[in-house]
């Protein structure tokens, strides 16, 4: 990457200006002294070794240009001598500290990610007569392993879907949605209403969760030419109906997340919408509509909605996904997921 090439040349870099700068100015100004910026550039990226070498090329550099300025083995002379390897032994165990860092968080991202992949089971791409795409974009800054989750599930009561976000980051939150898909997978075939459904994973999530942990989700299910929703304080998902109008599905009432129901009068209910022929629905969590471009814009899902219109609803969902990475300009700094279902016509 580029910026990887101008973190590696920049000690160099910097040795070259200050030594051109200290010819150019002369004995009196005193530039020589700088050249420890070179070693100390160098810790930032550069391995233990690197940064040695920065730092004996400093040192090199310093004594011929002492002798051509004349303040050869002066007493100041020698103290920029040991002022250079002095930074350069300190940047060389600020490299390793870094480096050791690097690899820990790389060990729990890693762990985290495979205890993720477990969890997040592919999804079916048809059952019944709906066709599912699936995107799931993890963060990429250092371990910050995100709660998003999500299944779709074919029972004797119908296709049902969940898609939902825990609160925080990291092992805890993968335990977390470790507890709720588990509950849900059984409470899916066990419950015949999904109300039901929504009150088991609420029973389990208040055995196994403390403090104020929470998680927003949506649990869905399909009729012949339906789709009930049950919203717990999560982003609305977005109906494109078959002639291309969209519009939200918020819930009637607005509803508290999973694990705050004791904070809550009344849990909140099933609502049903049209979902016929045609029709598609994308359900997503906040990773989404929160992911901002360079200037601080929010991603405006809304107007881009018809990157949904290929024929393969994959096809279709990774083209959203390709624009959204596009918008941030960079790594996602939140997890992101998108279930995307169509009715096929």
């Amino acid at each position: 990457m580029r910026s990887q090439v101008v973190l590696r040349a920049l000690p160099f870099a910097v040795l070259l200006a200050v030594s051109v700068t200290d010819l150019l100015a002369g004995p009196d100004l005193g530039f020589l002294p700088l050249l420890t910026l070179g070693p100390t550039f160098a810790s930032v990226y550069g391995s233990v070794r690197r940064t040695a070498f920065v730092g004996v090329a400093a040192l090199a550099l310093c004594v011929p240009l002492a002798q051509y300025q004349g303040v050869l083995l002066t007493r100041q002379h020698n103290i920029t001598l040991a002022t250079i390897a002095g930074v350069t032994a300190a940047s060389m165990i600020v490299s390793r500290l870094r480096l050791r860092r690097e690899r820990e968080l790389a060990d729990v991202r890693l762990v985290a990610e495979a205890a993720q992949r477990v969890l997040l089971r592919p999804v079916p791409r048809r059952t019944a007569d709906l066709r599912i795409a699936l995107s799931y974009t993890s963060a990429a800054a250092e371990a910050q392993i995100g709660g998003d989750l999500y299944e779709v599930v074919t029972t004797p009561h119908g296709v049902r879907l969940l898609i939902g976000d825990v609160q925080g980051k990291g092992l805890t939150a993968v335990e977390t949605a470790a507890w709720v898909l588990g509950a849900f997978r059984e409470a899916a075939y066990d419950m015949s209403e999904l109300h039901e459904v929504g009150e088991r994973l609420e029973a389990s999530l208040g055995r196994h969760l403390s403090g104020e942990t929470f998680v927003t989700a949506i649990l869905a299910e399909v009729h012949e030419d339906e789709i009930s929703l049950l919203n717990f304080g999560h982003p609305a998902p977005l109906l494109i109906r078959s002639d291309g109008k969209l519009f939200p599905v918020e819930p009637p009432e607005e509803s508290l997340p999973l694990g705050l129901a004791a904070l809550a009068a009344d849990r909140p209910k099933p609502h049903r919408v049209a979902f016929g022929e045609g029709d598609q629905i994308l359900l997503f969590t906040d990773g989404v509509i929160e992911a901002r471009d360079p200037g601080g814009a929010f991603y405006p899902l809304t107007d881009r909605t018809d990157l949904l219109g290929a024929d393969d609803p994959q096809e279709a969902l990774d083209a959203l996904r390709a624009d959204l990475i596009e918008h941030v300009g960079g790594p996602l700094p939140d997890d992101a997921a998108m279930l995307l279902l169509r009715r096929n016509s």
